[in-house]
């Protein structure tokens, strides 16, 4: 979920400025992984120093600061000799557990000999704590376990095992994700090591070598530094894989290599490498910068019974509205009519969309995508939700291709769905790159937006507080020709038609659109011209979001889209077998104030669930049933009884949503509940 990075090299054949320029362009190459906070050391072998230096901001940041200065300026000014090596690696951090606030918790992290940057989650973590109680604790983030178990494996085995051997009995612990730089100090050696592929070298495997998590930001620091050649490759760490770099030497091994070899780890005295590790801790200058809170921790989120009451839940109003005797659609949902026989207008003109093609269609359309090497031949958007688990899981293990999970982090990615993402990576070994947004400036945006909506509440305003995550459509484009992939695999799922969104905004319903996002171009300049009228009509829609919310429209409807298949056109969905893959298979994690699969990882999901619900009386899941019953996948008693459950306030995710987006709970409830209900 971050970005890791680090170069090693022999200093007789570089300039060591040319060394720090280059360590620079990656760190600043590698933040697009992460910007919540971010990290560098460096080994100064002279003085037998490992300095540290990490703070609660980007990368960027970090290089402006002038402690960086400091360090920068103190690292030109070390002697060189002939047979030293510059060692200095680094982390660019997207937050999942441990606040960036405590500086503990930022990478590079140290521990019990060992000073690692780690890209993944340890979805698991703190069940390995308490089933490894003789480890100590000192730190919430993951990476301080995975440190811990393998010092501990490497000096309680009474049969001295290899380095190698300890990382893959600690790996063997993990459920999720592993990519990990590891400098030893009692060995003084360096170690590269991946569960699931997310992490590349470029190497020469004689003067330097220079790692990073993603192939494209190797590719572009070649691009911007001339000292890099044609003996200079860039292969992948694959899951498994182990690289291991001996400090005093440069010397390079990979795991086969090592197994060959026989290589025992054997620290005859700790006390032979005393290198002094400082750790310097940069104070953030923004006093806002936001700690992210994990919505399934009940000691983060503080609700009152005062709050818990305060939201509605007004189901026997609602139960009293008139609904279609077919689907479950009630009076209050846009543009709906009922015939004599009470079945409404969405169920005469409806079309079943779960008819898919034979699967040995898409077997054939993907054919002349698969690469024979093992190369990566294919990229899946994964959300982390459970469509997208599924459609992974497809191309992997029955398609037999080899994708990468492309995820875009826009800040409403809850924690959540990071641990899936990372429970279902490390399981299959697929690369996961991340392209994470400015979380705090996305968050802004969604906090201006909503307080502009709660002025002059209207519901087809609504969908504005998602606009900043559709950038999802863009940078899959972009991730495609960093990585050459042309097919890319989508998991749409065909019954998640949420029409009324754009009904409450005067767009009548297409009954023949061929994908639920689809929208007409008259729809289009309509949905427009109202989107317009309300911002001139609520100034506060002014703000510093315009741009990236123009943005984001082009991007949903104007990214152009080819080699772009969809799983469920040719595989029937079902809900049950989707259900029993991602709990049986995956393990996955459910959310604690819901009972549903369905929006768990989507932060703004309950929150505009409940506005729907509240002031017209439906929200999304009414819909999606109402096509399950059309399908003839549910009765329509089954679907009533589960909406009734679903619709039901979340409020543990709610609180979390409207903290992180700095909105006061009950001042946003306390709106919302006195809108004129349409019931």
């Amino acid at each position: 979920m971050c970005g890791i990075f680090g170069i090693i090299a022999q200093e007789k054949n570089y300039n060591r400025k040319e060394l720090l320029r280059i360590l620079e362009d990656l760190a600043k190459l590698s933040q697009v992984r992460g910007k919540d906070s971010s990290g560098l050391a460096y080994r100064f072998e002279t003085t037998q120093t490992i300095k540290v230096l990490k703070g609660p901001f980007s990368i960027e940041s970090l290089l402006r600061s002038n402690e960086y200065k400091s360090f920068r300026n103190e690292i030109e000014s070390e002697k060189i000799n002939q047979s030293k090596l510059f060692v200095s690696f680094g982390h660019a951090r997207l937050v999942t557990n441990g606040t960036q606030l405590e500086g503990n918790n930022n990478q590079p992290v140290i521990k019990d000999g060992f000073i690692g940057i780690h890209n993944g989650i340890i979805a698991n973590v703190e069940e390995l704590w308490k089933e490894n109680n003789n480890l100590v604790r000192n730190y919430e983030i993951d990476t301080e376990f995975y440190l811990s178990h393998l010092r501990t494996t490497l000096d309680s085995n009474s049969q001295k095992i290899s380095l190698y051997q300890a990382f893959l009995n600690t790996n063997n612990l993990v459920k999720g994700t592993i990519s990990v730089g590891i400098l030893d100090v009692y060995s003084d050696k360096f170690v590269i090591f991946s569960n699931f592929g997310s992490l590349y070298i470029l190497t020469d495997f004689e003067e330097i070598l220079v790692f990073a998590s993603e192939k494209n930001i190797l590719q572009q620091l070649i691009k911007k530094n001339n000292v890099f050649n044609d003996n200079h490759k860039i292969f992948q760490v694959k899951p498994l894989e182990y690289y291991e770099i001996g400090l005093n030497t440069f010397r390079i091994f990979n795991h086969l290599e090592l197994i060959n070899m026989d290589s025992i780890y054997s620290v005859s005295d700790k006390d032979k490498y005393k290198y002094k590790i400082n750790i310097i801790n940069i104070k953030p200058k923004d006093n806002q910068i936001h700690a992210v809170i994990d919505p399934n921790k009940f000691k983060d989120i503080n609700i009152t019974n005062s709050e818990r009451k305060l939201l509605e839940y007004n189901i026997d109003r609602i139960s009293r509205l008139r609904r279609c005797k077919k689907c479950i659609l009630p009076e209050t949902f846009p543009f709906i009519e009922f015939d004599s026989e009470g079945v409404c207008n969405y169920c005469r003109n409806y079309k079943p969309k779960n008819q898919p093609k034979p699967i040995s269609e898409l077997e054939k359309l993907v054919e002349p995508y698969r690469k024979r090497n093992g190369a990566i031949d294919c990229l899946i958007p994964y959300s982390g939700g459970r469509d997208s688990t599924f459609t992974l899981h497809f191309a992997k293990k029955v398609l037999k291709l080899n994708p990468i999970a492309f995820t875009y982090d826009w800040g409403m990615v809850t924690d959540l769905a990071r641990r899936n993402i990372a429970r279902v990576c490390g399981k299959l070994g697929v690369e996961n790159i991340i392209v994470a947004a400015d979380i705090h400036w996305k968050r802004k945006n969604i906090n201006k937006n909503i307080t502009a909506w709660l002025k002059k509440p209207h519901l087809g305003m609504v969908p504005l507080f998602m606009a900043g995550d559709k950038y999802f459509y863009y940078y899959t484009n972009k991730v495609k020709k960093q990585n050459n992939i042309k097919l890319n695999i989508w998991g749409i799922n065909p019954l998640e038609n949420t029409d009324f969104k754009t009904g409450f905004a005067g767009i009548s319903p297409n009954f023949n659109k061929e994908r639920i996002f689809s929208l007409r171009l008259r729809d289009q300049i309509k949905l427009f011209s109202f989107v317009a009228k309300n911002v001139l009509n609520s100034p506060g829609y002014l703000n510093q979001s315009v741009l990236d919310s123009i943005g984001s429209i082009f991007s949903r409807y104007f990214n152009p889209k080819s080699d772009y298949y969809h799983l469920f056109d040719y595989y029937k969905w079902d809900e049950e077998e989707i259900e029993n893959l991602i709990k049986n298979e995956y393990e996955w994690e459910l959310a604690v104030d819901t009972s549903t699969t369905w929006r768990i990882g989507d932060g703004t999901a309950s929150f505009y669930n409940y506005i729907y619900y509240t002031v017209a009386g439906f929200s999304e899941y009414d819909t999606f049933r109402s096509n399950q019953i059309r399908e003839g996948a549910l009765t329509r008693e089954k679907a009533l009884k589960i909406v009734n459950e679903e619709n039901k306030p979340r409020y543990e995710t709610m609180k979390w949503y409207l903290e992180i987006v700095g909105l006061n709970f009950q001042d946003v409830i306390k709106v919302i509940n006195n809108i004129q209900q349409l019931y």
